[in-house]
């Protein structure tokens, strides 16, 4: 079992940047792939960034590339995710979610967290 719990959400203007965090509790977090979603207000939930259990390997939405950063620290069961550049259309509830290693990238997640809310002004 892996318990997810994601912060560092908040008000930014068009252009600036944040950075989420996500800990994940239990001692087999090095073993999990893990990924950050986002939903917006009346849409379905997207995909976001990805990043191997090894830390070695990502992979990111096209709407992100060159902008956002996905990255993880083991040792502190953390992962996490620097937005840069950030645009109106990036305002979502971002959550964090976790699966043990497997195939690549992954296509089903088995933990999810609760979500921060990202809010950019333009």
């Amino acid at each position: 079992q892996v318990q997810l719990v994601e912060s560092g959400g908040g008000l930014v203007q068009a252009g600036g940047s944040l950075r989420l965090s996500c800990a994940a509790s239990g001692r087999t977090f090095s073993s999990y792939n893990m990924g950050w979603f986002r939903q917006a207000s009346g849409k379905e939930r997207e995909f976001v960034a990805a990043i191997a259990w090894t830390g070695g390997t990502k992979y990111y939405a096209d709407s992100v590339k060159g902008r956002f950063t996905i990255s993880r620290d083991n040792a502190r069961n953390t992962v996490y995710l620097q937005m840069n550049s950030l645009k109106p259309e990036d305002t979502a509830v971002y959550s964090c979610a976790a699966v043990r290693y497997g195939s690549w990238p992954p296509t089903k997640y088995d933990y999810w967290g609760q979500g921060t809310q990202v809010t950019v002004s333009s």
